[in-house]
């Protein structure tokens, strides 16, 4: 587990530290957990490490970072992972298959069976991340190679009836090369995305007017791209390195050093 007397140990330090932007990011990596499922996305809650791949989750022991369960449930490319009532809400579609189907899937934490909470079907593209903000859905449709400018962002209501939709800005669109946006959430009442496999989140706000969304920036973060959840102990970030096979997590948001 990680304590807080560490946590905030590792703050200070940071803060007092005169590093350079490369050695010193606003989300500072404490702690890691090797998880060899660590391939699309990673969660939380107070007691477990969720590690999620393709086609299975697996539940880790947070204060021994022993592995517990891994699902059972058929699936084909789950993504991002989002705790919800007791449940673990995950993306998943059947890329790269065409048409493209999307649903939302739902891991039972109690059982650890995956079962469809939400079927799009064939919705315009694959579906990256789900997330619950200001008691609406918000869904991220990914589209690949020369059409991820497409990628389109959609909020529905309880019963998903679409209620907005929006595309990204160019600032973030020229960083996917052929990929599209993996993860995403609300914190702090703005957007953060990340990417495929760059270490960086970019941020985004809801625009006054028309359908694409403001940039407001990019910021560095010690995880590579792929879908990543808020800690709910920490109140930072957990995302993961597909290279290391590892979990990360960071510390809460840091104010910019001069």
């Amino acid at each position: 587990m990680i304590h807080c007397n560490l946590l905030t140990s590792t703050l200070i330090l940071l803060l007092l530290s005169n590093h350079s932007a490369a050695e010193d990011p606003r989300w500072p990596l404490v702690h890691t957990i090797p998880a060899a499922e660590a391939h699309q996305a990673a969660a939380a809650t107070q007691q477990h490490f969720y590690a999620i791949s393709s086609t299975v989750v697996a539940r880790y022991d947070r204060e021994t970072g022993a592995r517990l369960e891994v699902s059972s449930g058929e699936a084909k490319h789950l993504n991002s992972g989002f705790l919800w009532n007791d449940r673990l809400l995950l993306a998943h579609s059947n890329y790269p298959a065409v048409p493209e189907q999307s649903q939302v899937m739902q891991l039972n934490l109690q059982t650890m069976r995956l079962s469809v909470f939400h079927d799009f079907r064939d919705y315009g593209g694959s579906l990256t991340w789900v997330i619950r903000h200001r008691n609406e859905w918000w869904c991220n449709f990914a589209r690949y190679d020369e059409h991820n400018a497409e990628t389109f962002l959609v909020s529905f209501d309880d019963n998903w009836n679409e209620l907005g939709r929006w595309t990204f800005p160019p600032e973030v669109i020229s960083q996917l090369g052929r990929y599209s946006l993996s993860g995403g959430l609300w914190y702090d009442d703005s957007l953060l995305t990340t990417d495929h496999d760059n270490g960086r989140i970019y941020r985004l706000q809801l625009p006054a007017a028309g359908s694409v969304l403001k940039f407001i920036g990019s910021e560095q973060v010690p995880f590579t791209g792929q879908g990543f959840a808020v800690d709910p102990l920490t109140g930072g970030l957990i995302g993961i390195s597909r290279k290391e096979q590892q979990i990360r997590l960071t510390g809460p948001r840091l104010p910019a050093i001069d």
